[in-house]
């Protein structure tokens, strides 16, 4: 039948197949925690994106509102 060598042989390709089944699920989670941290990211990236949009435009409805005011300052002469 199988001789002891042949029998180590197979008991270290069953333990490194084994290793590796392990290794694959290690990565599979890893895979799938990153991916959940990439979505936060990103859910994180739009809301500060409209935000900042939300502020530009502020932004520029305070110097429109300065500007009229300016302007209708010039003929007080101040």
């Amino acid at each position: 039948m199988f001789q002891q060598g042949e029998v180590d042989q197979f008991e270290l390709l069953e333990e490194k197949i084994e290793s590796l089944i392990r290794y694959v699920g290690t990565i599979r989670k890893e895979k799938e925690e990153l991916a959940e941290k990439t979505r936060s990211q990103e859910e994180k990236i739009s809301a500060l994106t409209s935000e900042v949009e939300r502020l530009r435009q502020s932004k520029e409805k305070a110097k429109q509102r300065i500007v009229s005011l300016l302007e209708k300052m010039e003929p007080l002469g101040v």
